[in-house]
């Protein structure tokens, strides 16, 4: 069952950092330390390993007809620290995909912020996507829960096969998003996942950074 944000919130640490700026993914120093696989009852997983590409370390994900992410347990406040840094390549997108339903919910590369709640069934996430036909910055509720929602991050082939660096401000966000103030980051995952659309399909992922402004 695709519902990665709500199996997440018993996973949720209580540590706290404080930091100027928080290497979330060190992934180019060859550090996968506090990094999580999280799979799927009856799913196939996704290959997640560190590989050197383009001359740099990353983590490359390789799913087929699979799904299973990486998560790494976080407790931090988003009006602190609300600019997410990452970057990624994919190898191609995804024709088969389609958000408006169950056996459309696959895309070639996902990094997930995830808010707990003491209530478990309002635990929220933002997953942010790299789509292959959805519009740049569109905001989508994921098929399986309204409280996970899909924000449009790259859209197409056009720049497939290379490195792309993003920054999204979270805070405001979930303020678009939710209409309201975000909870309590709890956890970062990363997703490549291809078992809804019975696809194959391999991404990478560079470091993850989350800063003050």
């Amino acid at each position: 069952m695709k519902i990665f944000s709500m199996i997440l919130l018993a996973l949720v640490s209580l540590s706290v950092i404080h930091a100027a700026e928080l290497l979330i993914g060190s992934f180019s120093t060859g550090d996968l330390t506090g990094w999580q696989e999280q799979s799927f009852r009856g799913k196939e997983h996704t290959s997640y390993r560190l590989v050197t590409v383009d001359g740099k370390t990353a983590v490359e994900a390789h799913s087929r007809r699979a799904a299973s992410g990486l998560l790494k347990k976080v407790d931090l406040d988003p009006k602190k620290y609300p600019v997410l840094r990452w970057s990624w390549k994919v190898g191609h997108t995804l024709q088969r995909e389609d958000v408006t339903k169950k056996t459309g919910d696959d895309f070639a590369a996902r990094v997930y912020v995830v808010f707990p709640n003491v209530l478990f069934w309002r635990t929220r996430a933002i997953n942010y996507v790299w789509s292959s036909n959805l519009p740049v910055n569109g905001a989508f509720p994921d098929p399986y829960t309204a409280n996970s929602y899909l924000l449009v991050v790259e859209s197409g082939q056009d720049k497939s096969g290379g490195w792309i660096s993003e920054e999204r401000n979270i805070h405001a966000d979930f303020r678009r998003i939710f209409g309201e103030e975000p909870p309590r980051i709890g956890a970062v995952a990363i997703m490549t996942d291809t078992d809804d659309t019975q696809d194959e399909v391999t991404a990478w992922y560079g470091d993850i950074t989350i800063s003050e402004k």
